[in-house]
């Protein structure tokens, strides 16, 4: 979905049959100004789409921005200032807010983890645990905030779960049977494998023909056994029973990246509000 798609689609949501509110208060050509008031401390995100919401229903709405994604912001900053015609600011009032809002939230829990890793080589991941048609700006919300994307979709990598392998019939099959259906359809995906103890690990480097190696729900301690064990061969990637608080822990065994789904699924809003400048 594009951003224009995913804009027209909300707007269709929220005004329906019509704003009502407005037209039956505010003159059609009647002009204002708004700006965009930061009520908490955090890392800012959603700026640039905001300013495509309000072009989408305005093009020569005159958007002013004073901070930008990725900016550390605290109560009181002003992130932006529109003006346009005062129809379109409370049309578009509620759609930038809640991206704004949202996407500053996961921006702001995911530069937490990030600033916890500085000391260490190993990069965060998002995961697929996202609100189903705003995966996008979740994810550009992760990036924001100093985190990495893992895969956007079932589309553009393959893993091979828990499930995968248990209704395959074993790691060794599963990825053999992936290898053939990627030549077969000559397609060119990294290959991932979810392990679930050291014997899964010594399963996958036996039969090899893979990019990474999942380690779900391994203590530090196992972690750091399975890592010495893979040696680099390939890339590893920490799941599971990892939080803010432990997270060092796991970073400390060498393992290249930690997924954790609570940067985008556990995120809480940043308070924002729109709010008008009348002269």
């Amino acid at each position: 979905m594009t951003t224009h798609e995913f804009i027209a689609a909300a707007l269709r949501e929220d005004i329906g049959t019509g704003d009502h509110s407005t037209l039956s208060s505010i003159a059609p050509d009647a002009m204002g100004k708004a700006v965009l008031k930061v009520k908490e401390d955090g890392i800012l995100a959603g700026v640039q789409l905001a300013q495509d919401i309000f072009h989408f229903l305005e093009p020569e709405a005159v958007f002013t921005i004073y901070k930008q994604d990725g900016d550390a912001v605290k109560y009181g900053d002003v992130a932006f200032e529109v003006s346009a015609k005062v129809h379109t600011i409370l049309q578009a009032e509620r759609l930038s807010l809640n991206c704004m809002q949202r996407m500053s939230g996961i921006a702001t829990l995911t530069n937490q983890y990030v600033q916890k890793l500085k000391s260490y080589k190993t990069r965060i991941l998002d995961t697929r645990k996202t609100t189903p048609m705003f995966r996008t700006y979740e994810k550009l919300a992760v990036k924001i905030g100093g985190g990495e994307n893992h895969r956007m979709g079932l589309y553009d990598m393959v893993m091979l779960k828990d499930n995968h392998i248990d209704f395959c019939g074993g790691i060794a099959k599963a990825i053999a049977k992936t290898n053939a259906y990627l030549q077969a359809n000559k397609l060119d995906l990294k290959i991932e494998v979810e392990t679930r103890n050291i014997e899964d690990v010594k399963r996958v480097l036996a039969v090899g023909g893979i990019h990474r190696i999942m380690l779900d729900n391994y203590t530090p301690e196992q972690l750091a056994e399975a890592v010495k064990l893979i040696d680099g061969k390939y890339e590893t990637e920490a799941s599971g029973g990892i939080t803010i608080e432990n997270i060092e822990a796991y970073a400390a065994t060498g393992v290249d990246f930690i997924s954790v789904g609570a940067i985008i699924h556990h995120a809480t809003s940043m308070d924002l509000s729109l709010k008008a400048q009348l002269s």
